[in-house]
């Protein structure tokens, strides 16, 4: 696939996931199991059906939807499974309905409510990071206080997915490297994502047109309801940011505690967010060589400056001749770059860059590829374990219009170029997966700002390569009621993987309620 297709988002190395706290999960039939008429409980197997109160004043089309009956599972060794009903349309919710996969981690205490989370993506499994990942995204006091509800958003995972390529599919799409500098080349860009939008919409239909974040946030209201809660408690990594502002700005009377770690400026357009992540990544990939110079297993020489230009004449070399694995598969140079930057997301796994850059020096491409494959969430067995890929392409062709005019292009891609001389030639011409998309764009970027809602946390890191810092204090500016915290820190995201300092401070936030001080800072 040309690189441009899509930019770089929080992908699996990363702990950015979000979880919807959703209180009061009680086992009952027909009856009202809402937080202020029953009170938080420890959930457990059963059919759940939400009363009046904690539906609240909905559309009369949409109550059926609201108040649905709701059948928890055991699963997952100790975790309660169930589906949920959306309409796909919500401007017809007598139309064709979808389904949500949910999953529950009971509180290892007495909850005080339960706790909604996505990891972000767009396309990121809320569902794996809670079967899979909690105790490292979330704190054990947390756990203790907390029941937490992860969900794979509308065309994600084990819910209604979006589907477009089968397994062998995927490996010759990730594997293509085509310059859409050149005529020649972006006109094989254009015929590609022709053949992509045709094989997506033969196999989805048109679920397309309805995995906007609109309606995925509408989506987290229905789970609100039929988990019990009066009040959203939520916690969103990444584009799980955007999707949590969104949920604020649709129902600010139902924002409980909600923390946005990682933010996304919803008024940026697609070309400020690709040129936002080319500078992010950049000093990121600075940060990684300065640090790897420092350490005597560096396969890295010289100035920072000098490592750099070996970073990137190993890129070049690689664009010009592909590489061979050790199992037999070319590596390209977009799957080269994809696997460089995973580890770029957490400096905890500078380490593994290092490991994959020594050995693609010495002519050994197979880790790298290796960190590509878990990017993609590619099995050893040569299948993938989620749509994550083409999931992100059709939420962000329904979120953001995309200019696909070559001129232009051309204009923004020298501009990333000059932003990041390492890898913004292979952001640029992200346009052209959308110009053919069978659907969208029906969103457009705008200021959130919620009035009304509840006090809200905005986390930034000052050394986020995917939502670089700045998008955090933009984000917090605009939400009316919402404060930023910094955390000092090289990686994407905070919480569960920053210091005590911001463990501390959104544990108090969701336990106490404590609100910290404006521009609280952590070391």
């Amino acid at each position: 696939m040309t690189p441009a297709r899509r930019r770089f988002a929080p992908l699996a190395l990363a702990a950015a996931s979000a979880v919807v706290l959703l209180s009061g999960l009680v086992s009952c039939t027909g009856e009202d199991s809402g937080r202020e008429a029953a009170g938080p409980a420890q959930p457990s197997a059963g059919t759940v059906t939400a009363g009046p109160d904690v539906i609240g004043d909905v559309p009369a089309d949409l109550a059926p939807f609201y108040s649905q009956a709701v059948v928890w599972e055991p699963c997952e060794d100790g975790l309660l499974c169930a589906t949920v009903e959306v309409p796909m349309d919500y401007a017809d919710p007598d139309g064709k309905a979808i389904e949500l996969s949910a999953i529950l981690a009971g509180a290892e205490g007495d909850p005080q409510g339960t706790i909604l989370l996505n990891p972000g993506g767009p396309g990121g499994s809320g569902y794996d990071m809670v079967s899979e990942s909690l105790e490292f995204v979330t704190t054990d006091r947390l756990r203790e206080d907390f029941n937490v509800l992860g969900f794979d958003p509308r065309g994600v995972g084990r819910s209604t997915p979006v589907q477009c390529l089968t397994d062998a599919e995927m490996d010759a799409e990730r594997s293509e490297y085509l310059d859409a500098s050149t005529p020649a080349g972006l006109e094989a860009a254009r015929a590609s994502a022709r053949e992509l939008a045709a094989k997506c919409a033969e196999k989805s239909g048109d679920l397309l047109g309805f995995v906007d974040t609109v309606s995925a946030a509408r989506d987290m209201d229905i789970l609100r309801a039929v988990a019990g809660d009066a009040k959203l408690n939520y916690l969103g990594f990444s584009y799980g940011t955007f999707l949590g502002a969104t949920y604020a700005e649709l129902f600010p009377e139902n924002v409980g505690r909600m923390v946005l770690d990682g933010g996304i400026d919803p008024a940026a357009s697609n070309e400020e967010v690709t040129l936002g992540q080319a500078q992010g990544f950049e000093k990121a990939i600075r940060a990684y060589v300065e640090d790897c110079l420092s350490a005597s297993n560096c396969p890295l020489s010289g100035t920072p400056e000098q490592a750099i230009e070996t970073i990137q004449a190993l890129f070049a070399s690689i664009e010009a001749s592909p590489m061979t694995a050790s199992d037999g598969r070319v590596v390209t140079v977009s799957t080269f770059v994809s696997g460089f930057i995973l580890p770029l997301y957490n400096d905890e796994n500078w380490p593994a860059l290092t490991q994959a850059l020594g050995d693609a020096l010495r002519g050994n491409p197979s880790y790298m590829l290796q960190l590509a494959d878990l990017s993609a969430d590619r099995q050893p067995d040569g299948t993938y374990g989620s749509n994550s890929t083409v999931a992100f392409s059709a939420v962000n062709c329904l979120d953001y219009p995309m200019t696909a005019d070559d001129e232009q292009m051309r204009l923004d891609a020298k501009e990333l170029e000059a932003a990041s001389p390492t890898i913004g030639k292979y952001l640029g011409y992200g346009g052209v997966t959308c110009e053919s998309w069978p659907a969208g764009p029906v969103n457009e970027p705008h200021e959130i700002h919620a009035s009304g809602a509840a006090d809200m946390l905005v986390i930034g890191t000052t050394g986020d390569p995917a939502t670089p810092y700045e998008w955090s204090v933009a984000l917090a500016g605009q939400l009316e009621s919402a404060t930023l915290v910094t955390w000092e820190g090289e990686g994407h995201t905070a919480y569960g993987r920053g210091d005590q300092c911001i463990a501390d401070t959104v544990d108090e936030y969701f336990i106490n309620g404590t609100v910290p001080s404006e521009d609280t800072v952590c070391p």
